[in-house]
C-alpha cells in the first residue's frame, strides 16, 4: 500500500469506525436508508471514485477502489451497496461511452447528484442474461426518433434513490446468437413511463433498497445509446460485470474480517471453565482456519485488482476472488456465529447480521457457481494454447 492508499483508506477507515459503526446495526433492523451516512459519502468523493479528475472523480485505481470497498463493507455491507453497481455504470460509461456521453454523465455521477444503478436481471433471466425479454424499438425508418422500452427488471440497487441507470435491453429481438441483437443504455428518471414497482424483501443487505422496474413505452433518446452503436450492449455490460467482480470480492473480505475481528473479540472476553475461550484449542483452531482464509482472500483479489490496473484481462482472476472471498464471507460469519454460541444469533451482536448479508455475495455479481465456470472455461482455454 503507497502512501496514498494508505491516507485514502485511513480516511474511510475513521469514517466507517466513527459514523457508521454506531448506528449501521440499529438502522439495518429498521430497514432505514441511510441519508445522512450517503450524503456524506458522496462529499468525500466516494461515488467518483473510478471517474477521473478531467470529468470532477477521484479518478484512484482498481485496487484502491477495492480497498474502499472492503473498509466499507467491514462496516456495512448495505451501506456498500449505495456505490456498488454506481461504479459499475461509470466503469461502462468510461469504457464505452461517446465523449458527450461521458461530459453529460460523468460530473453529475462524480459529485453524487446523479446516483446511478444498472437494470440487467430479469425475473427469467440473471446468470442467463441473453434470455432478458426488454426491448428497446424504435421505427426503422426514424433514426432520430427515441427508443420506446417495454419489459421490467429485477434486483436494481437504488431503484428509489438513484436517478440514472445502466439499461441491457434488445434492439433486434431476432438476432441470432441472441448478445447480437442486445444493446446498452444510459436511462434517466423523469419521463412517464417508468416506475418502481415494488420493493424486494429481503433477508439481508437492508436498507439501501434493491427492487423491481416497470417500462411501459419508456422513451429513451438516441443519443443515451452507449457508444452510439446497437447491437453492442452485452460485451460492454459483461465488461463492466469484470470490475464489479473484484469490488464485490472485496466486500467479501471485508465482510468476513468484521465477522472474524468481533469473533476474536469476544474469545478473549467470554470464559468458560475458568478460562477464555480464546484458550481453549477448538477455538484457536476455528480463528487459524477463519484468519487463514481472509489472508488467502485478501491475495486473491488484490491480484485481480493489480492486473485490471495494468490493464490485463482479468476475468479467471476476478472470478477467482469473487468465488473464493465471498464463499470465506459466509464461512467465517458462521464459525463467528458458533463462536459466540447463543449470542452470535442475537441481535445484540452484529454477528447475525454479517450472517444474513454474506449470502447475497454468493449471488451477486454473478452466482458462484457462474465463477467455477469462468475459471475453469479459462483454465482449459491456457492449457489448450500451451499445447
Amino acid at each position: 500500500m503507497n502512501p496514498e492508499q494508505q491516507l485514502i483508506v485511513a480516511t474511510v477507515r475513521q469514517f466507517v469506525e466513527k459514523e457508521v459503526l454506531p448506528v449501521a446495526s440499529a438502522m439495518e433492523h429498521r430497514n432505514e436508508y441511510p441519508h445522512e451516512l450517503v450524503a456524506t459519502m458522496a462529499r468525500m468523493g466516494l461515488f467518483g471514485l473510478n471517474i477521473p479528475e478531467e470529468f470532477g472523480g477521484a479518478g484512484v485505481d482498481t485496487a484502491t477502489c477495492a480497498m474502499i470497498f472492503e473498509e466499507l463493507a467491514r462496516g456495512w455491507l448495505g451501506l456498500s451497496g449505495a456505490i456498488g453497481t454506481h461504479s459499475v455504470l461509470c466503469d461502462v460509461l468510461l469504457r464505452f461511452g461517446t465523449e458527450d456521453q461521458k461530459r453529460r454523465f460523468l460530473p453529475a455521477l462524480a459529485a453524487g447528484e446523479r446516483r446511478g444503478g444498472i437494470c440487467l436481471s430479469e425475473t427469467s433471466a440473471g446468470t442467463d442474461l441473453q434470455n432478458i425479454t426488454t426491448v428497446a424499438l424504435r421505427p426503422a425508418d426514424n433514426p432520430s426518433a427515441a427508443y420506446r422500452v417495454n419489459g421490467s427488471k429485477m434486483w436494481i440497487t437504488n431503484a428509489r434513490h438513484g436517478n440514472t441507470f445502466l439499461l441491457l435491453a434488445k434492439t433486434d429481438p431476432a438476432a441470432r446468437p441472441a448478445h447480437q441483437g442486445m444493446s446498452a443504455f444510459v436511462i434517466e428518471k423523469g419521463a412517464p413511463g417508468i416506475s418502481v414497482s415494488r420493493d424486494i424483501d429481503k433477508l439481508g443487505y437492508k436498507s439501501v433498497e434493491t427492487c423491481e422496474m416497470h417500462f411501459d413505452n419508456f422513451p429513451v433518446p438516441p443519443e443515451n445509446l452507449i457508444g452510439g452503436a446497437e447491437g453492442k450492449g452485452f460485451k460492454q455490460v459483461m465488461a463492466g460485470l469484470e470490475a464489479e467482480r473484484i469490488n464485490v470480492a472485496a466486500r467479501g473480505l471485508g465482510l468476513a474480517r468484521a465477522a472474524f475481528e468481533e469473533a476474536i473479540r469476544y474469545a478473549h472476553r467470554r470464559t468458560t471453565f475458568g478460562k477464555p475461550i480464546a484458550e481453549h484449542q477448538t477455538i484457536q483452531i476455528k480463528l487459524a482456519d477463519m484468519a487463514t482464509r481472509i489472508e488467502a482472500s485478501r491475495l486473491l483479489v488484490y491480484s485481480a485488482a493489480e492486473k485490471k490496473d495494468r490493464g490485463e484481462r482479468c476475468d479467471l482472476e476476478a472470478g477467482m476472488a469473487k468465488l473464493f472471498a465471498t464463499e470465506t464471507a459466509a464461512e467465517v460469519s458462521l464459525e463467528a456465529m458458533r463462536i459466540l454460541g447463543g449470542n452470535g444469533y442475537s441481535k445484540d451482536f452484529p454477528v447475525e447480521r454479517y450472517y444474513r448479508d454474506a449470502p447475497l455475495l454468493l449471488i451477486g455479481g454473478g452466482t458462484n457457481e457462474l465463477q467455477r465456470l469462468i475459471i475453469a472455461r479459462n483454465l482449459l482455454k491456457q492449457y489448450a494454447l500451451k499445447q
